[in-house]
């Protein structure tokens, strides 16, 4: 039974790219909040990961419009509700400059963007029957405003994703729907973030990878269970006026700023 202290108490939450780092992270949080939570992921991973009462994972591509909508859809009959969505779920390859892009560009326009349009799209219908101030959540990117060379089709898509939640805040209010985007930056703990791509972008500043991860103006690392957080809370009550919001958890980015 949920703690009815707790702020997701009661609710039905889903989360992509669940398998490790930020997705991980935050499907502990929200069930360690109360919520009872599936994650996707195509990593086969996930139900290892992910394996206790209430807080499971499935085996997913999302870029699979019947799979991804199969999925939503079982939680549902399983579970009774869906109250919370967070589309984390996406690619990142480093030094992928314009003249060279090929296939990749199509890729991450698939997973990053295109994906999550349709988990917004097959999840709505059961948010909206929701009596719990139902929440979607979109990982952004510091790339959608302060982009960098060598990340055009990442920072485009990032760019893309925000948009989409903004024009679903705009569209789902009156349904009571809240849809915000958070901002991470340098999150490294995740496996978006190999050795080798640490080690070049570090190099490109100048600076050693230690002095890399905490490059922002507070000087601090963030790490996916920050990111979770954030999450959890804006999910939650604490943020229910709250919508069309875009939020930083980058420790400060002076680009950005």
């Amino acid at each position: 039974m949920s703690d009815p202290l707790k702020p997701h108490a009661g609710k039905v939450a889903i989360i992509t790219g669940a398998a490790g780092g930020i997705g991980r992270a935050t499907a502990e949080r929200l069930h360690a909040d109360g919520a009872i939570v599936v994650g996707l992921d195509i990593n086969p991973a996930i139900t290892d990961n992910l394996n206790k009462p209430g807080l499971s994972g499935a085996v997913c591509d999302i870029t699979d419009d019947e799979a991804l909508k199969g999925a939503i859809d079982k939680v549902v009959a399983e579970h009774g509700s869906l109250d919370i969505i967070v589309a984390n779920a996406g690619i990142f390859k480093s030094g992928e400059y314009i003249e060279t892009l090929g296939e990749s560009w199509d890729l991450h326009l698939k997973i990053n963007l295109t994906a999550t349009q349709r988990f917004l799209r097959f999840s709505i219908p059961h948010l909206k029957e929701s009596q719990l101030q139902p929440a979607i959540i979109i990982i952004g990117s510091r790339n959608f405003s302060a982009p960098g060379p060598g990340a055009a089709a990442y920072s485009v898509t990032k760019a893309g994703v925000t948009q989409l939640a903004r024009v679903a805040a705009l569209e789902l209010a009156p349904a009571g729907i809240r849809v915000n985007v958070l901002h991470p930056d340098a999150v490294f703990d995740t496996e978006i973030w190999t050795e080798e791509a640490l080690q070049k972008s570090a190099a490109r500043y100048g600076m050693t990878v230690e002095e890399y991860k905490t490059k922002n103006l507070l000087r601090t690392e963030i790490k996916s269970t920050d990111v979770a957080a954030m999450i959890s809370t804006v999910a939650g009550p604490v943020f229910g006026a709250t919508t069309g919001a875009q939020i930083p958890i980058d420790g400060g980015n002076d680009r950005v700023i």
